[in-house]
């Protein structure tokens, strides 16, 4: 059997694509795509398998001619590149297998597929791979169970040249213990966090440090810390190695903000090499948490609890919504005052939007107010796929505002100062790399020489005031001034859209 493996491509102009700051450090995509690499392993040895990324490469008519079967997985926002590809492949007569987010709650928005696979396949695929052999594969293979991921197979890191991506993935578990209204997690991955065992997750560090990557990780859970109990004996094997190593990674990942609560389970990630970690602060507005059900918000000074997790060396990135149904038009001061304050450099603001299948979606379903069952995937694109409380022009226009505010140079640059204030990083010694060199000779010139006026007076500003009073944040510092860069490039596209 002939498998070609693909991954479709992200939009141009997307929060988390890191297109304009991937140049600088001369990469071609953020992370390769984990969940194909993951099932190549688990299909059977004597099949031939290629994986195309279209990220990284452009692919070819015969690419596709080469396949008995093409494999397909992607995120929402990666819908129209998916589309585009099954009809290729339609009009090449190959056969398409489809999986992943994107398919698990919206295969009903799809033809030209031949065969899905849906949710967690580690009970499922087995049996797919055995009925596509005999001839007698059924369209759709679907489980509502959450099998434990403690016999998933390390990912097949061959398929891919590890040089071209920015950061590589790596999964620990799977599900989170909330159940936020706009959240899809929890119908793709349940409410009991599942891990895998240690040796696993060693065995996976092993393949990804042989194939010569050294840099960012990114523990892609959506809630590292949904089983606390587990995951800090899970710390002190990953530091163990990590020492042994000579720190060749950091590490990122998502967790909720009762993080802050736990400071044993937060200086065990600092010494494990984690330096940021993603936290969904959503609103400043009480009325806007208890909406959506972010009680784990709701019970904290958020503010404070994410100063106490920059004390603890992990820069907090930051997720906000505006759109429920409780903004009133005071939310866009308000995000903008809140952010600031926050010194959350990496701050995704998006309009919310009803994701296929979540509590939201059911309720805008059932109120009428569902103006389209897709959604675009991109929260940071002004689009909405229901009919908001406030006006929708207003709702748009106060959403550009926070994002012109918040990436304005000089908004940017107090929101470092307010960063720098608190953050305490962790006492490792890590190697000064060729990449790392390149990526701030590379921000000097594009920054600080050949910008706008406004940009690069900020940008040396920032240079200076890390040498002289946090040398030992500059790593950071210099990282947070390119992301910077792709995010006022993002932030443009929006508000001119």
């Amino acid at each position: 059997m002939k498998v070609l493996l693909i991954y479709p491509e992200y939009p141009s102009e997307t929060f988390w694509g890191f297109k304009h700051a991937l140049k600088f450090v001369r990469k071609r995509a953020g992370f390769p795509p984990l969940g194909l690499l993951t099932v190549a392993s688990m299909m059977p040895d004597d099949w031939e398998i290629k994986l195309i990324d279209m990220n990284v490469k452009k692919l070819c008519e015969e690419d596709i001619k080469w396949a008995d079967y093409v494999f397909i997985s992607a995120m929402i926002t990666q819908k129209d590149s998916a589309r585009a590809v099954i009809a290729q492949c339609n009009w090449l007569d190959v056969k398409v297998v489809a999986g992943g987010p994107l398919f698990t709650t919206g295969h009903e928005e799809f033809s030209g597929v031949d065969h899905f696979v849906l949710g967690e396949v580690e009970e499922i695929f087995q049996q797919f791979v055995k009925d596509m052999q005999n001839g007698c594969a059924k369209r759709i293979y679907s489980s509502e169970k959450r099998p434990e991921i403690t016999s998933t197979p390390v990912p097949m890191w061959k398929l891919v040249n590890a040089k071209h991506y920015g950061s590589m993935p790596l999964q620990i578990s799977r599900g989170c213990p909330f159940n936020c209204e706009f959240c899809d997690i929890v119908i793709m991955n349940g409410r009991v966090p599942r891990l895998k065992l240690p040796k696993q997750v060693i065995a996976e560090l092993d393949a990804i440090y042989e194939t010569g990557f050294r840099g960012a990780v990114f523990i892609v859970d959506d809630n590292f810390i949904g089983n606390k109990n587990k995951v800090k004996p899970m710390l002190l094997e990953i530091a163990e190695w990590q020492e042994k190593k000579g720190f060749p990674f950091t590490f990122t990942t998502e967790a909720s903000i009762d993080l802050a609560l736990d400071e044993v389970l937060m200086q065990l990630m600092a010494c494990a090499g984690f330096n940021k970690v993603f936290v969904g602060l959503e609103t400043p507005s009480a009325e806007g948490l208890a909406e959506c059900g972010k009680r784990q918000n709701s019970a904290c000074d958020m503010v404070a609890s994410v100063k106490k997790i920059q004390n603890c060396g992990l820069e907090v990135m930051g997720g906000f919504i505006v759109g429920f149904d409780s903004d009133t038009p005071s939310i866009f001061a308000d995000q903008i005052k809140f952010i600031q304050e926050t010194g959350v450099m990496v701050a995704m603001v998006g309009v919310l939007n009803a994701l296929p299948k979540t509590k939201l979606w059911l309720r805008l379903k059932e109120a009428g107010r569902l103006l389209s069952t897709a959604t675009s995937g991109n929260n940071t694109d002004a689009s909405f796929n229901f009919v908001p409380k406030m006006p929708r022009e207003k709702l748009i226009a106060g959403y550009k505002e926070i994002v012109q505010a918040i990436y304005s140079p000089n908004n940017y640059y107090k929101r470092l100062c307010a960063f720098l204030r608190e953050y305490r990083p962790a006492k490792i010694r890590r190697k000064v790399r060729f990449a790392d060199v390149m990526a701030f000779l590379n921000s000097v010139w594009y920054l600080g020489l050949l910008s706008d006026w406004q940009t690069k007076k900020y940008y040396w500003k920032a240079i200076f005031k890390t040498l002289f009073k946090h040398r030992r944040a500059f790593p950071e510092v210099v990282i947070a001034l390119i992301y910077g860069h792709h995010f006022r490039r993002v932030a443009k596209a929006i508000t001119k859209s």
